[in-house]
């Protein structure tokens, strides 16, 4: 888990066909807002005509991401590989005609960057799982059924392993069976004959993932597991949906970036390419914002760990490897000085990160007879704030120490 737990960002890939009218992946047909005949209609307008993954794969390191996640198949059943298991994939029902899944693999391994695949374990369109009821679980009176459509799954995963060698897998669909049913012990173990380093998310259910995977909601409190990984869209939709505009703003999906940080997560962040295989402007733009930011601020992000408790100060906060250093994440323009509550350690030096200022620190109403550390502030001129988030750096004379007593009262005769 090392890579992970030090790489911080990487991005999400929902395409499918479901990007020819740009409807949601999948549920769309499933819960009934369109039939799935009408769905599938969107096979003859799958291109893939402007594909470039090297385009993708720099463009995702030049964001600051270290790694990257393919939908290389999502509930509807459509493989973006030429699969043996089944007919259904854009290779051979749609113009694309072409694997998608092993250019782009390579392209990212080409960079550096390391290789996430996306996999339902549910089928909706595979003829031995009814998408036509919400049983939790189907097929309790026909294992044997069942069994067959976990065989289709070993093949298909088996055939993914094989062929491009993914550093993860992200499932996801295992909510309508247990781990028992899906053979998730026995499918970990395949799959990491492929990959002994495999790392595996939390949706193959309790006890067989490697981190935790909160959607969409940026926690309040740190997940409970050692490992965690947000997945967010930039708007409201996972795949490409011309009408979906409410993207949210570099700025605001920084700030996001840096909660996790500052609870010792990485960030997934998701954009769907349009049908022909071309990344929308606005997620380029997203992309390209970040990496202007992570360029400029990578040594208070890589190789960090969570921050200080609430409270010490008014800002995300994270540490050094060795926690001598205390970064502080700003989105807003300080009034007077930033104060630190309850901080032990003398300040050593003070500087903003990517911008090399040094800042003067100081204490105030510290006691010699008191354990109670007094108010640190730093003064923090306006020429040094950065547009969207600044960051400062503190060193501290050892390991960072913190005062969270009640306090004490002063004695008086």
């Amino acid at each position: 888990m090392e890579w992970f737990k030090d790489a911080k960002l990487g991005f999400f890939i929902h395409w499918g066909i479901y990007s020819v009218n740009g409807i949601d992946e999948s549920w769309s047909f499933f819960n009934d807002y369109i039939s799935y005949d009408d769905y599938m209609k969107q096979l003859s307008g799958f291109t893939a005509s402007n594909y470039d993954p090297e385009k993708w794969a720099k463009l995702i390191k030049s964001s600051g991401a270290k790694y990257a996640v393919l939908t290389a198949k999502h509930h509807d059943g459509v493989a973006l590989w030429d699969t043996k298991a089944t007919d259904l994939s854009v290779v051979k029902k749609t113009p694309a005609g072409k694997d998608l899944v092993g250019p782009f693999m390579k392209a990212l391994e080409n960079e550096g960057l390391k290789k996430g695949i996306y996999f339902s374990v549910l089928d909706w369109s595979h003829p031995d799982y009814d998408r036509n009821t919400r049983e939790t679980f189907r097929y309790k009176n026909d294992p044997a059924r069942f069994q067959k459509f976990v065989n289709f799954n070993f093949q298909q995963l088996e055939e993914l392993s094989s062929r491009y060698n993914p550093d993860l897998y992200w499932f996801d669909g295992d909510w309508e069976h247990s781990p028992e049913e899906w053979k998730s012990k026995e499918l970990k173990k395949k799959l990491q004959s492929y990959n002994p380093d495999l790392i595996i998310n939390s949706r193959l259910g309790p006890g067989y993932g490697d981190y935790d995977t909160p959607e969409q909601g940026v926690p309040v409190t740190r997940p409970s597991g050692e490992f965690w990984e947000l997945c967010m869209t930039m708007n409201n939709s996972w795949g490409y949906q011309e009408n979906d505009d409410q993207y949210k703003s570099p700025g605001e999906l920084l700030r996001i970036f840096v909660d996790c940080l500052h609870m010792g997560g990485n960030l997934l962040l998701d954009f769907g390419p349009k049908q022909d295989g071309s990344v929308p402007e606005q997620a380029e733009n997203i992309l390209n914002e970040f990496g202007r930011w992570t360029t400029k601020h990578a040594s208070a992000i890589y190789e960090t760990q969570a921050g200080i408790p609430e409270g010490h100060v008014y800002a995300p906060t994270t540490l050094s490897p060795d926690k001598t250093i205390l970064y502080i994440y700003l989105d807003y323009k300080v009034n007077e000085s930033l104060a630190i509550k309850g901080l032990k350690n003398k300040i050593q030096r003070v500087w903003v990160v990517g911008n090399g200022t040094k800042l003067q620190a100081r204490e105030v109403g510290k006691m010699y007879w008191s354990a109670v550390p007094g108010m640190k502030y730093i003064d923090i001129p306006d020429n040094v704030y950065d547009k969207d988030i600044t960051v400062l750096a503190v060193l501290l004379d050892g390991p960072v120490d913190l005062y969270r007593e009640k306090g004490q009262v002063i004695e008086s005769n």
